[in-house]
């Protein structure tokens, strides 16, 4: 069967994946997402219809978040899974009907019969029927009926929503929700129903997509801070200790504190991995001993880094890669994480995952310790902005560069290794997500005190650096794109692409984007993004030093 997906930015030839996903994610599975998305969508007519009404449901709001957030690349794999969703999706619809109908009826208010070529809901027991639906609505029939610019719009507002769906979805885990949020989700995903092709609306609701993508950020921020405390600048051993082990991965802080707190006084030791690292930084999360570091880096790396790890593995999220046999016996994944005959965790009961730690050998010795510093955060970074200010002022800090975003195996993402050790010793960098890990283990130094080389958390945590960057631009008395701040920006999946979209509706400009740019945003819309924002992908290392800081 043939597939088609080019939502991330590893996508064959840069056009996309036509037979297999360059993640690992094979053609049924890619199907079933395309399915699920226009399930959803067909939800958020009665979602929306009923909401207009005065009407809201907690569950269609978060099943709306989390089918959304398991079509993100490198989440599920498994079409299993998949076929649960549908049918639980088939539920909701139902529900969200039987909301939008009785709505009506109390508004005195005929109700809408929406159209739906493609009944998604029968036949649920067939997965390959299924399979063949999700065929019929696939991404490649829109682009041959609507042309890859009104196309790819339609799907930069779509992958725009699954990255802010990521966000809503572990705020809403941790108690913090914002009825605006599933109304924007709704209202956008009913109207992409219909299939508009006004290339000036779509661009507008790209950007409110990143705008809401800014509210759900906030919610995550608001959430890990109210749960966590704000995380502070803390040493993070890299190197291994002793004793029986279990490694997290992914991004789910809930799900790492409930596993400290079934691993408290076992013996057993834990370690983040990838996006997890600033996690040590949580002062209610770097309460327990037993967090002894960090290991390894990014996500791109886990087969080999999982391979040689010698315990327990604990996937939370995203970023998810085949895993080997040698370690697929001791692998777990968990929440909305899942690949064929992987063991998941459901209602985070840890045991699994526990008693494969104690059954692997461990690590049989300390290595030599080495560390690296997380936790520069908004709330400790804007402690000290009187004295980021007066190292402005004084011309000690002459820029400021935000160097962060996704990593990823497809070459050309040296260059921000480069781009980071060639910036000047009178600047600092701001950096987030895993692709700091391209040169976040260097040696940066310090000015008057405040070091060159601030990491400020996972992709996640994008609202603290936006914060930053609007303090700075208070402190000033300036607009953003006034200040000595650039950003040069790495992206790969859909929580990039909603943080862009934030950034774009913010009006930040002048950003640099590699190390390609996305197959779904053609070349008439690039256009646009370049005259109102003067967008461009990377270059040379040297040419665009020497353009921003001429």
């Amino acid at each position: 069967m043939n597939m088609f997906c080019y939502q991330c930015e590893q996508t064959a030839k840069g056009a996309g994946c036509t037979a297999f996903g360059a993640c690992g994610k094979g053609p049924e599975t890619a199907a079933l997402q395309d399915l699920l998305i226009y399930a959803v969508k067909d939800i958020s007519r009665y979602a929306h219809g009923a909401r207009t009404l005065g009407s809201t449901d907690r569950d269609v709001n978060v099943f709306t978040v989390k089918a959304m957030f398991s079509t993100l690349t490198n989440v599920d794999f498994d079409p299993v899974r998949f076929q649960q969703l549908l049918k639980r999706a088939a539920q909701v619809r139902s529900k969200a009907q039987k909301l939008y109908e009785d709505a009506c009826g109390k508004s005195g208010k005929s109700p809408e019969q929406f159209e739906c070529p493609v009944e998604w809901w029968s036949g649920l027991d067939d997965l390959n029927g299924l399979i063949g639906k999700g065929e019929e609505v696939s991404v490649r029939k829109r682009i041959d009926e609507l042309g890859d610019t009104v196309a790819g719009l339609q799907e930069l507002i779509v992958y725009g929503i699954k990255g802010a769906a990521s966000y809503a979805d572990h705020a809403q885990i941790l108690g913090k929700q914002d009825d605006s949020v599933y109304a924007f989700m709704h209202k956008t995903l009913a109207r992409l129903t219909e299939s508009p092709t006004d290339i000036d609306e779509l661009l507008a609701a790209a950007l409110a997509t990143g705008e809401v993508n800014l509210k759900a950020m906030e919610l995550l921020d608001t959430a890990n801070t109210a749960t966590y405390g704000h995380p502070e600048p803390t040493q993070v051993r890299i190197t291994p200790v002793k004793g029986k082990c279990i490694l997290v991965s992914g991004h789910d802080l809930k799900d790492l504190d409930e596993l400290l707190k079934q691993t408290e006084g076992k013996g057993i030791n834990v370690y983040t991995h990838g996006e997890m690292l600033p996690c040590n930084a949580y002062p209610e999360l770097k309460k327990y001993k037993h967090l002894v570091g960090n290991y390894g880096g990014a996500w791109q790396d886990q087969r080999k880094e999982f391979d040689e790890f010698p315990g327990a593995i604990l996937m939370t999220t995203n970023c998810l890669q085949k895993p080997k046999d040698s370690y697929k016996g001791r692998i777990f994944t968990s929440g909305l994480v899942g690949w064929p005959d992987v063991v998941h965790i459901s209602d985070r009961d840890f045991k699994p995952v526990i008693d494969a730690a104690l059954a692997s050998p461990g690590f049989s010795k300390d290595a030599p310790e080495k560390f690296i510093t997380t936790g520069f955060a908004r709330n400790t970074v804007m402690s000290v902005a009187d004295k980021v200010v007066e190292a402005v002022k004084a011309g000690k800090i002459k820029h400021f560069f935000l160097i962060g975003g996704c990593d990823g195996a497809k070459p050309g993402r040296n260059y921000y290794t480069e781009f980071a050790e060639k910036v000047p010793g009178d600047c600092v960098i701001l950096t987030l997500a895993c692709g700091k890990y391209r040169f976040n283990k260097l040696e940066f130094g310090s000015i008057d005190g405040i070091p060159r080389l601030l990491d400020c958390g996972q992709c996640n945590d994008a609202y603290s650096a936006i914060q930053i960057a609007v303090a700075l631009a208070k402190a000033f008395n300036c607009d953003v794109n006034d200040l000595p701040l650039s950003f040069i920006l790495s992206w790969y999946e859909q929580k990039a692409v909603a943080i862009l979209l934030t950034l774009l509706y913010l009006g930040i400009k002048n950003i640099k984007l590699g190390p390609s740019l996305p197959a779904f945003v053609s070349p008439a819309v690039l256009n646009v993004l370049v005259e109102k924002f003067n967008i461009a992908p990377i270059g040379s290392v040297e040419e665009d030093l020497a353009a921003i800081l001429k």
